[in-house]
C-alpha cells in the first residue's frame, strides 16, 4: 500500500539494525546481488526512507520508520481522500447524465413487454440489469459452445455480481462439454461463487433477474430479430417455475451423467423422445446442441444396444424395453 516491495523492505530493516553497513554487507547479509541492493536503496531513496548521510559524505542513513513511514501513510491518506472526492464527483456526474438521458429519451416501456431490437440495445439492457441485480440471476444457455464476443461480454457483468453477493444459477447444454472455452467459463464462474448444470436439452435462451425482469428471444431461431422483456408477474412467475423444474433434472458441472436402471443417460433418453417424434438426424442434432455427426454416431449406438437393423424396429424395441 505504501510503495515499498518485500526487497526494498528487507534493506530497509537491515540498514535500521546496522547503520553502518555498506552495499556489500547489506547484499552478503541479504542474499542479494549488488544491483538488487542499489535498485532497492534507489526505492528507498524514491520514498524518503533514506537520506545523505551528513558524517559520511556519499553515504546514506535509514530515516526513522516513525518519521518516514508516517510521512508515507499521510501522503497515502491524501491520495485515497483524492480518490474518494472523484469517485463522488463522478457518481455525482453520472446522476446528472442519467437524468438527462431519461429527458432525451423517455422509456417507452409496455406495462408488461418491452422488444429490444440490435444486439447492441440487448447487451445494453443486460449490463443495465445486471447492475440493478441485488440478489439472484438465473439464465439458460442453449446451444452447446457460447461464442467468444458472448464468453467475454459476460465475464465482467458476473463478476461484478458476484462480487456484490448476487446469487448466479446457469443451466448450459450437455454438449457445451466439448466446448474448452465454455467450459472454462463456466467452472470460473463455479469458482467464483455461481453455480452451474447442464442438461440435455434446453427451452430458448433465458435471463430472470431479482424474480421481476426477464428476458427471452423474440424470435428462437432468428437471433437478430431481437429479444423481449418481460415484467409482468404473471410470467415472470410460470418463467421461475420452469427454471426450477430444469436446474432440479440439471447435473452439476463437471459431474458425468448417470445411467439409470436401463443404462440409459439423460441424453440417451431425450434422443429416444426425439426419434419417437420423428425427428430428423438434423433436427435432432440441433435440438442437442451437436453435430448431426455426433447424432448419427449416437443413434447408431442405440441401434446397436438394442439389436435393431432399422430406426421402426429400434423403436419396437425401445417401446418393448419400456425406454419410450
Amino acid at each position: 500500500m505504501l510503495g515499498i516491495d518485500g526487497r526494498a523492505e528487507k534493506v530497509y530493516r537491515a540498514m535500521l539494525a546496522n547503520p553502518g553497513w555498506g552495499v556489500g554487507e547489506i547484499g552478503e547479509h541479504l542474499v542479494l546481488a549488488e544491483d538488487e541492493v542499489r535498485t532497492a536503496l534507489d526505492k528507498l531513496f524514491e520514498l524518503a526512507l533514506l537520506s545523505p548521510s551528513m558524517e559520511a559524505p556519499g553515504a546514506m542513513r535509514p530515516v526513522r520508520p516513525d518519521v518516514g513511514l508516517s510521512a508515507l501513510l499521510a501522503r497515502r491518506q491524501a491520495d485515497l481522500a483524492r480518490q474518494q472526492h472523484e469517485i463522488a464527483a463522478s457518481h455525482a456526474a453520472i446522476a446528472e447524465m442519467v437524468a438527462e438521458c431519461a429527458v432525451l429519451r423517455p422509456e417507452t416501456t409496455q406495462p408488461d413487454y418491452e422488444l429490444l431490437t440490435g444486439m447492441d440495445a440487448i447487451q445494453s439492457r443486460l449490463e443495465q440489469l445486471a447492475v440493478r441485480a441485488t440478489f439472484e440471476c438465473l439464465s439458460f444457455m442453449p446451444g452447446g459452445g457460447q461464442s467468444p464476443a458472448s464468453l467475454a461480454a459476460s465475464r465482467p457483468l458476473d463478476e461484478a455480481s458476484l462480487l456484490r453477493g448476487v446469487s448466479l444459477r446457469t443451466v448450459y447444454q450437455e454438449s457445451v462439454r466439448n466446448d474448452q472455452a465454455t467450459v472454462a467459463y463456466a467452472q470460473w464462474l463455479v469458482q467464483a461463487g455461481g453455480e452451474v448444470g447442464t442438461v440435455p436439452v434446453l427451452p430458448p435462451r433465458m435471463v430472470i433477474v431479482d424474480q421481476e425482469v426477464a428476458l427471452l428471444p423474440a424470435d428462437p431461431q432468428n437471433s437478430r430479430a431481437g429479444a423481449v422483456q418481460i415484467t409482468g408477474r404473471g410470467m415472470i412467475a410460470s418463467l421461475l417455475t420452469l427454471f426450477e423444474q430444469v436446474w432440479t433434472a440439471a447435473a452439476p458441472l463437471g459431474a458425468e451423467p448417470e445411467p439409470d436402471e436401463e443404462g440409459l443417460t439423460p441424453q440417451h433418453r431425450e434422443l429416444l423422445l426425439l426419434l419417437a417424434q420423428g425427428m430428423t438426424d438434423e433436427v435432432t442434432a440441433k435440438r442437442l446442441s451437436v453435430s448431426t455427426r455426433t447424432a448419427r454416431r449416437m443413434v447408431a449406438d442405440l441401434m446397436d444396444r438394442l439389436g435393431a437393423r432399422s430406426r421402426f424396429e429400434a423403436g419396437l424395441r425401445a417401446a418393448k424395453r419400456g425406454w419410450l
